[in-house]
């Protein structure tokens, strides 16, 4: 009898635990369909401000801005690769930092003009994260290419005689494509993080377009991982190239005092305008990706300022500072003019 009952409660039991695992199946996978149901599929980007005023001159500005830093460093790439005085190896990268600045000032700028005319400012989910590779992509490209530039600058001053041998034409080419190799590693490490994390409510962005640190803040579970790694895949990368940078251009100022004055100020001259861009590139990166205290104002601005202003001051600063550049663009700006009168 005994045995009997031990037998009976045996059966109940295996009978209760079967029923609650199967219930608890059953809720995970009905969790899993309203986790499916609920995935968002857009974000909504906040702009700048919400006064229709102030986004109607905004639109104004940042459209003329926009349009002149597109001309601006596509006037200098042409430029450089259609003078044969400026086939060097600093003009060569140069050109290349150009077309670089000029697609950095398009992944975003454009949507964002058009969302200024707009009461609700929509991005699709895909459209958001191709935002986010692109910021990375080209931003780890830019870093690279201006460590290179730095190294070329520092073997044409500190090793003058020896610089046609070093910054040889593969030498410029294998930099320029490891600059795009190591941005397409720096987006790639930290896409698949954020991509695969569940967006299952909030999907408003205090932006003007998507990135990272604002987005991931959006998901459904603890993101504290994928932040550890965008702070040491950005962050850190960025703050370690500004050193490397700052290291490399003191070395070259302290090289150059032993220069005559006329070399000395012409060597000053070029890295004043490189220092200028390293400090405009850089200080925004560390500061959105190193600064711990969050102000969604301030972000705001050196997302403006990233995007937009910097790669208008490149050209700029390159163009207005360097008379072969000016004496250059005059040239062929006669050229063109002959040629259609010409024809």
């Amino acid at each position: 009898m005994a045995l009997y009952f031990s037998l009976i409660l045996h059966g109940m039991s295996d009978l209760f635990f079967l029923s609650t695992g199967h219930l608890r199946v059953s809720c995970m996978m009905e969790s899993m369909k309203l986790l499916n149901q609920s995935q968002v599929s857009e974000f909504i980007l906040l702009g700048l401000t919400s006064s229709q005023d102030i986004e109607f001159l905004l639109f104004a500005l940042f459209s003329v801005i926009y349009v002149v830093t597109v001309l601006g460093n596509l006037l200098i790439i042409v430029t450089v690769f259609n003078t044969s005085n400026l086939n060097t190896p600093m003009y060569f990268l140069l050109g290349n930092l150009s077309f670089v600045d000029m697609t950095l000032a398009s992944f975003a700028t454009p949507k964002m003009i058009l969302n200024l005319l707009k009461k609700q400012k929509i991005i699709s989910f895909a459209g958001c994260f191709t935002q986010i590779f692109l910021l990375h992509l080209l931003g780890g490209v830019e870093m690279v290419l201006l460590v290179s530039m730095a190294f070329d600058r520092y073997v044409a001053i500190c090793k003058p005689l020896h610089y046609m041998t070093i910054m040889n034409k593969k030498v410029c080419v294998l930099l320029v494509v490891t600059s795009w190799l190591l941005g397409l590693l720096h987006s790639g490490l930290q896409i698949p993080f954020a991509v695969n994390l569940p967006f299952c409510g909030p999907n408003v962005v205090d932006s003007i377009f998507c990135d990272l640190p604002l987005v991931t803040e959006l998901a459904c579970i603890d993101t504290y991982f994928v932040q550890i790694v965008i702070v040491a895949n950005s962050g850190i990368i960025s703050l370690s190239c500004f050193i490397i940078l700052l290291i490399s251009y003191s070395l070259i100022l302290i090289t150059i005092k032993n220069h005559s004055p006329t070399g000395q100020s012409k060597a000053r001259s070029t890295l004043t305008a490189h220092i200028t861009v390293v400090i405009l590139f850089f200080g925004p990166c560390i500061f959105i990706y190193i600064w711990p205290f969050s102000n969604h104002s301030v972000d705001k601005f050196l997302a403006v300022f990233y995007t937009i202003i910097t790669p208008i001051l490149n050209p700029v600063i390159y163009t207005l500072r360097n008379k072969e550049m000016k004496i250059s663009m005059k040239k062929l700006w006669r050229a063109f003019v002959n040629s259609r009168e010409d024809t």
